[in-house]
């Protein structure tokens, strides 16, 4: 039986399309999905993003997700935006928490209140997961933007070995400013004029230097920023003024601290090699430590001048605005596998951050790990005094505008007075356009 060139085509369309109808998701290939994902700390956390992302793809065939690696948190931001203004959004981003409130104000952020309802679920009951003091970045006008996915708090790192030598009690670690600027003095080492060991290291890069200057500012009886407005900072009061004082009388009055803006990969490789006695440092680097400190350490809370408290940091996963429906759906699937107990509580031992799942904490593989590293405890005691972390219009260049003013402090250049001044004056003229469309727009 002969069949014409026509008819043949014709079937072939028909088998083609049969198919299809009774296999669509082998006919249509799986969702591909992009997820944008930062390294903002030491250790191996781009191996354990492509470890997680494997396991992910295993299981979800009709999902293929891939990580992209873009950064810091500041280059994720700005990849972020171009893709979103370019109209190729990825479809998901571990975003520094603190820059949800601005990605919002510019209508970047998909809102994540329906994904939520269609699960069944309730707002309440979906951020009910996390720990409470993840939520002033997570929430903004009761809506849910992000969800929380590696989170951090500074904390004190200490070598037990040189504190001992010192004759230092590690298990009995400083509690204020003054006990830290003791144990400073005596960890500090010195041939001469010439410092051969510091006795205290605390970072100071772009993104590093704003987190600490709020870390030091809250423990000093003080806010960095308006909570509910993002209108207003405030660099130029007393309580941060005896933040910069004390961290600059470290460096040019004791000498216990190195001079000049350290980054924080700088740090952790000064405590880690001996030449730093103590460091502040976010508990994302506690696995980096574990693994390489050839030495007994200890972690402990932040020290306090008036109170104790200390900022979160880390990361929420975002969904960006400009997605399609069906991105949309597997970037939410995505987000809630990442987040949920198992897997948080996995990327948790894997990178050092605390898993913001609460119930991370009791599957069997945490509950063994915590027995063998309590130290991995320590960010989670001290969320009982954890806050909301700096979070403004234009986040960005409003904390550079205190960040370059730290640094000229900590490089001698400046008295910390005057320097505060020039970032509030610089930070105020950044914001004054937000304020004229919301807090000075009068009825």
């Amino acid at each position: 039986m002969m069949f014409s060139r026509r008819l043949m085509l014709g079937l072939a369309i028909a088998g083609t399309m049969a198919g299809a109808l009774a296999f669509p998701a082998l006919a249509e290939g799986p969702t591909e999905i992009d997820l944008f994902f930062p390294v903002p700390v030491d250790g191996k956390l781009a191996r354990d993003m492509g470890t997680l992302i494997k396991e992910f793809n295993e299981t979800h065939p009709a999902i293929k997700a891939t990580a992209v690696y873009t950064g810091s948190y500041d280059d994720t931001l700005i990849k972020t935006r171009a893709s979103i203004k370019a109209g190729k959004p990825p479809a998901a981003v571990i975003m520094s928490a603190n820059f949800l409130l601005d990605m919002q104000i510019e209508n970047e952020l998909t809102n994540l209140d329906s994904l939520i309802a269609a699960d069944g679920t309730t707002k309440d009951q979906f951020l009910g997961q996390f720990f409470p003091a993840l939520q002033g970045n997570a929430v903004i006008n009761r809506s849910v933007y992000g969800v929380p996915f590696h989170n951090s708090t500074p904390l004190l790192y200490i070598n037990a070995d040189q504190a001992k030598e010192a004759g230092l009690d590690p298990s009995k670690p400083p509690q204020t400013w003054a006990e830290l600027t003791d144990w400073a003095k005596k960890l500090t080492k010195r041939d001469g004029d010439k410092v051969t060991r510091w006795g205290i290291a605390i970072p100071c890069a772009y993104d590093y230097c704003g987190w600490m200057m709020e870390t030091l500012t809250m423990t000093n009886g003080g806010r960095y920023y308006n909570e509910e407005f993002g209108g207003e900072v405030y660099y130029d009061t007393p309580s941060m003024q005896g933040a910069l004082t004390w961290w600059s009388d470290l460096v040019n009055k004791h000498k216990v601290h190195a001079p000049g803006a350290t980054p924080g990969p700088a740090v952790s490789t000064s405590f880690i090699s001996g030449n730093a006695a103590m460091m502040m440092l976010s508990t994302g680097s506690l696995t980096y430590v574990r693994d390489n400190a050839k030495f007994a350490y200890k972690v402990a809370f932040i020290p306090r001048n008036v109170r104790n408290a200390v900022p979160i940091g880390g990361a929420s996963l975002i969904i960006p605005a400009g997605l399609e429906a069906d991105k949309q759906k597997a970037a939410w699937t995505l987000i809630k596998w990442m987040t949920s107990p198992e897997k948080s509580a996995w990327w948790s031992r894997a990178t050092g951050y605390f898993a913001p799942n609460m119930a991370a904490y009791k599957t069997p593989d945490m509950v063994d790990f915590l027995n063998k590293n309590p130290d991995a405890t320590t960010a989670v005691e001290q969320l009982d005094v954890a806050k909301p972390w700096f979070a403004t219009y234009k986040t960005v260049p409003v904390r550079k505008t205190l960040e370059d003013e730290v640094m000229l402090v900590l490089n001698g250049k400046k008295q910390p007075k005057e320097a505060l001044a020039a970032a509030q004056k610089a930070a105020d003229e950044l914001l004054k356009p937000y304020n004229a469309e919301t807090s000075l727009k009068l009825p």
